[in-house]
């Protein structure tokens, strides 16, 4: 599989801040937390043609590394969302307690995950 990097970032600085978003996500924990799902096919436009997006919120209560199928997991009450660690091609924190992840499929499928918390502090 041949992988598109969108951003300029080697892979230990990609592997590095991907540990450290998921060693303090703890901190978020009881909080209310929104996660944008888009499946798109053209990640340089992001068209309406070629995006399908879903919204989902749910308060955290726990995360997770799943070493069977190396998937980083988070959890809330009747939710469970995992993105694929090996195919994470783009992590990014887009303000403040927001945060986007992009997992690359193949040559033309890419997940966008943009995870908001509703943080009070």
């Amino acid at each position: 599989m041949n992988f598109v990097y969108i951003y300029a970032m080697d892979a230990t600085t990609l592997r590095n801040e991907i540990i450290a978003f998921f060693e303090t996500i703890d901190r978020y924990y009881t909080s209310k937390t929104e996660i944008t799902e888009g499946l798109c096919t053209d990640i340089e436009t992001l068209d309406a043609n070629f995006t399908t997006w879903n919204l989902s919120e749910f308060e955290l209560i726990r995360s997770a590394y799943r070493m069977n199928g190396e998937k980083f997991m988070m959890e809330g009450r009747h939710m469970y969302y995992e993105i694929s660690a090996d195919r994470i091609i783009s992590f990014q924190q887009k303000g403040r307690h927001k945060f986007e992840f992009i997992e690359q499929y193949s040559d033309t499928v890419f997940r966008i995950t943009r995870i908001r918390f509703h943080y009070k502090y």
